[in-house]
């Protein structure tokens, strides 16, 4: 609660105090953007000498969510090919806690990546944000770079733009473009918003393209980058507030 409300209960502090811990600048400059009327706490505007408390605060900063919670833990990994997308395997197979020795806190992935792909992945505790990442009424993106066999045929774009017919229904990409031509492979860029199984690879066969090579690339605002295979990052405070942003209501 901000304001006098609670302003003596354990965790409670200074708002300024609470954003520049969160990383957006000087105590001095957290305190000129609440004197500005460029903050806002659970929906009303801030004042200077408010009083939050960081664990439940919901802050925006310039119309931007600013997590303020320090155990909420968002990570970007690169998801090596032959890795099982779960935290531990029961089989005994390399999965996603093996990369994560440094990351103390429990987290959990947003949604897969079969073995045999490999790229972006993320991981979290909000399991608020997971769970609308995850769901197809927010629609959120994810691009995905492949390499198929080639040619590639003039209307495999057109066809997969217009819908696909597989075996659990229609499903269609929301942009195709051709990268490279590689000899009897190429290299094609999509973008979809479906979630179901091996819905890039089944799209690709059913246009008569198998894939040979698929990388996820970004998942909404968050993009892979130079990320090395196996390695994982913490997103910043704007990737952050992109995601909310991404699957606000």
């Amino acid at each position: 609660m901000p304001r006098d409300d609670n302003s003596d209960a354990p965790g409670v502090e200074r708002l300024q105090k609470v954003l520049a811990s969160a990383g957006v600048g000087s105590r001095r400059a957290c305190e000129d953007l609440i004197f500005r009327r460029r903050v806002t706490v659970d929906g009303r505007v801030a004042q200077l000498g408010d009083k939050v408390d960081p664990a439940t605060a919901v802050i925006f900063v310039d119309g931007e969510r600013l997590v303020t919670d320090t155990r909420l833990v968002y990570l970007a990994m690169n998801k090596p090919r032959g890795v099982v997308s779960t935290m531990a395997d029961e089989k005994g197979r390399t999965a996603l806690a093996d990369f994560l020795g440094r990351v103390e806190e429990r987290v959990y992935h947003v949604g897969r990546l079969d073995a045999d792909s490999e790229g972006l992945l993320l991981l979290t505790n909000d399991g608020t944000l997971a769970h609308r990442l995850m769901h197809p009424s927010y629609g959120v993106q994810k691009t995905y770079l492949c390499e198929v066999a080639g040619p590639l045929a003039r209307s495999a774009g057109r066809r997969l733009k217009a819908g696909v017919e597989l075996s659990d229904g229609v499903a269609r990409v929301d942009e195709f473009r051709l990268v490279d031509t590689l000899g009897r492979t190429a290299q094609v860029e999509l973008t979809l918003h479906e979630g179901r199984k091996h819905i890039v690879r089944r799209l690709l066969e059913e246009v008569g393209h198998p894939v040979s090579r698929l990388i996820r690339t970004a998942i909404g605002p968050i993009r892979l980058g130079d990320l090395r295979p196996g390695r994982t990052r913490r997103l910043t405070n704007a990737e952050i507030a992109a995601l909310f942003k991404a699957v606000a209501d």
